[in-house]
């Protein structure tokens, strides 16, 4: 129980920072987020990435278009900002910060 309530955790902790570098990359609709992350096996439900991507949003970390879709309603797609890049480049390099303290501590 103990272990999986850490690996819960430290998942949430990860889930912002993945999904910045996802929109990084392209602008993805929210399904496709979500496949995108369960890929790099990183299990997400919709009821997790709604909120944080509209808390994204609300801190215009990331904006939106609205895109046709051949089988349905129109589609958000979700972007990063020019301000969302500024943040993901400061977690980039806390990333790489924290993953090396955290190597040099498993070599002790």
């Amino acid at each position: 129980m103990y272990v999986e309530n850490v690996k819960s955790q430290m998942r949430k902790g990860m889930l912002e920072y993945c999904v910045m570098l996802l929109l990084d990359k392209k602008s993805y609709y929210s399904s496709d987020i979500i496949d995108e992350l369960e890929r790099a096996n990183l299990i997400v439900v919709e009821g997790t990435l709604y909120p944080l991507l509209s808390r994204l949003k609300k801190e215009e970390l990331l904006d939106y278009e609205w895109q046709e879709s051949p089988s349905g309603p129109p589609r958000k797609y979700y972007r990063l900002t020019d301000a969302g890049k500024a943040v993901l480049a400061a977690l980039d390099e806390n990333w790489k910060l924290l993953s090396g303290t955290v190597e040099g501590i498993k070599s002790l």
